[in-house]
């Protein structure tokens, strides 16, 4: 699947293709830094906003999301290539959790984890 990528899409949007295509997970959008190079915020962005106000790289493009894509792959994709800092959250039960301690493991495997542990 191919998200388009630009300052002008809404979070919500990118965020419900995302989820079409691994409804067990969930992508959440950290404020930009203050400066470029610097890190993240840790403050998730609200959903409507747009891209644009979470960056500082202002690049447009199309992400291939891969069900083989790991976390960690998508997050450096994302950082590297747009400028954005995402948290990808898996559901388990009634919660979400960070899937930060499993970046190596591919965006399909999270969401069958999540599956088998609600």
């Amino acid at each position: 699947m191919k998200i388009q990528i630009n300052d002008h899409r809404k979070i919500f949007a990118l965020q419900e293709e995302f989820n079409k295509l691994f409804p067990n997970l969930k992508i959440e959008f950290l404020g930009k830094p203050s400066n470029a190079g610097e890190a993240a915020s840790k403050e998730i962005v609200k959903t409507s906003k747009r891209l644009g106000d979470c960056r500082v790289v202002h690049t447009k493009g199309q992400l291939t999301l891969l069900h083989s894509m790991t976390i960690a792959d998508l997050q450096e994709t994302l950082r590297d290539n747009y400028g954005l800092s995402v948290l990808i959250l898996r559901k388990s039960g009634t919660h979400w959790i960070e899937t930060t301690e499993d970046g190596n493991f591919s965006l399909e495997e999270q969401d069958k984890r999540a599956v088998s542990a609600a």
